[in-house]
C-alpha cells in the first residue's frame, strides 16, 4: 500500500485527501518512481478547483512535478534503472497520471536524469518553471540581448525562472510585483528593475525604464484587465505571451495598441514543448546546461510534509511565497 493524494470533488484545499492505495505496476512505456519531493504547481490549483485546461475525472490524483528514485521500469523501458535519480517533466495529462503521493507511475519519455548536486527539492522544482519560461522566451520570442522583458508575477517560480532566462540571454528582466514588500527579494533574484503594479504607475515605470520604447517581450500569467496596460508598455511589433489565467476577471482585448503597434498577444502553454521532441530535446540542453553550470537555480520558497498537502496548497493560494512550494516524503 502507498500513500497518495486524491480528491472527490472540486473545490478549495480542503478537498484534498490522504489515502492508501495499492499502486500497480508500471506499465509498458512507463516507469514507476519512489518519490522523495513534489513540486506543487499553480496547474495543481486551477485543476483542483475544476478551472483548468482539462476537467477533472473524478475522483482524480494531481500533480505535474516529483523528483525520486527509479522504483520499477515497465515493458519497452530501456534508458532507466532501478535506483536512478529522476525527475519529471509536465508532458501528460493530470487525468491519466498523478505525482502526488508516496509512488507514482509516469511515461519514462516525461522523466529526466538531473544533475546529481540538486537537492531532492531542488530537483522537482526545475521543469514546470523553466521549460515554460524556455519555451516563451528562447524558443518562439527568440529574446535578443540588450531587449527588455517584462515578467508579472516574478515572485512565482515560473518569474524567477524567467528572470534567470532572461540573464542568460543577455536580456534586461524587469520584474512586476503587487506590492514593494518582495522588491529586494526580487533583486536578488536577478531582476534588473522591479516595479510594485499597486504602487507605482506601470506604464510610466516601463516606459522610464526603456526610454519610452517598451518591453519587446511581456510574459503574462495573469490576465484579466491588466493586459491594457501590459499592452500600453509593450514595445512597437512586441509579443505578449498569455500563459495562465490568475486574474479571475474578464480579459478585454486592447484593441487600440495592438492596431496602433501591431502587437501580437499569444497564448502558449509548456506543453507546445514538452510534447513536442525536437523542441524538448533543445529544452532539455538549454535547462540541463544551465544547472550544471549553476546559472539556473532553482530557488525552493517553502518545504511542507506530505501530510501537510492541504496547508502547503492553502499557502500557495496566500500568494506570500518567493519560488516554489514543496512537499517531501
Amino acid at each position: 500500500m502507498s500513500r497518495v493524494v486524491r480528491f472527490h470533488q472540486t473545490g478549495g484545499p480542503e478537498v484534498l485527501q490522504l489515502a492508501d492505495e495499492q499502486v500497480a505496476a508500471p506499465g509498458k512505456g512507463e516507469v514507476q518512481i519512489k518519490v522523495h519531493a513534489i513540486g506543487l504547481n499553480r496547474a495543481e490549483v486551477m485543476f483542483r478547483n475544476g478551472q483548468y485546461l482539462e476537467v477533472p475525472q473524478l475522483p482524480a490524483r494531481l500533480g505535474y512535478e516529483a523528483a525520486g528514485t527509479i522504483a520499477g521500469v515497465g515493458e519497452d523501458v530501456s534508458e532507466f534503472q532501478i535506483g536512478d535519480a529522476v525527475s519529471t517533466i509536465p508532458a501528460f495529462s493530470q487525468n491519466q497520471y498523478g505525482v502526488y503521493g508516496e509512488l507514482a507511475n509516469v511515461p519514462a519519455f516525461a522523466v529526466v536524469k538531473h544533475p546529481p548536486s540538486l537537492s531532492w527539492p531542488e530537483a522537482s522544482a526545475i521543469w514546470m518553471q523553466y521549460m515554460t519560461a524556455y519555451g516563451a522566451l528562447v524558443e518562439f520570442a527568440d529574446t535578443k540581448a540588450g531587449e527588455f522583458v517584462l515578467i508579472p508575477a516574478a515572485s512565482s517560480s515560473v518569474g524567477i525562472a524567467a528572470i534567470q532566462i532572461t540573464i542568460i540571454l543577455g536580456a534586461i528582466p524587469i520584474a512586476l510585483t503587487r506590492h514593494s514588500n518582495k522588491r529586494e527579494a526580487l533583486l536578488q533574484a536577478g531582476a534588473k528593475h522591479v516595479i510594485a503594479t499597486e504602487e507605482q504607475d506601470l506604464v510610466a515605470e516601463v516606459n522610464r525604464i526603456t526610454n519610452n520604447k517598451g518591453a519587446r517581450v511581456v510574459f503574462d500569467p495573469v490576465a484579466g484587465p491588466t493586459i491594457n496596460k501590459l499592452a500600453e508598455a509593450t514595445a512597437q511589433s512586441g509579443i505578449i505571451f498569455q500563459y495562465g489565467a490568475l486574474s479571475s476577471e474578464p480579459t478585454p482585448l486592447p484593441l487600440f495598441p495592438v492596431l496602433a503597434k501591431q502587437l501580437t498577444i499569444r497564448g502558449y502553454t509548456l506543453f507546445e514543448i514538452s510534447t513536442n521532441p525536437q523542441r524538448l530535446a533543445r529544452a532539455k540542453q538549454f535547462i540541463v546546461q544551465g544547472l550544471a553550470e549553476g546559472k539556473l537555480t532553482p530557488t525552493v520558497a517553502k518545504i511542507f510534509p506530505l501530510e501537510q498537502v492541504v496547508e502547503a496548497h492553502r499557502y500557495m493560494e496566500s500568494n506570500q511565497q518567493i519560488g516554489k512550494i514543496v512537499l517531501t516524503i
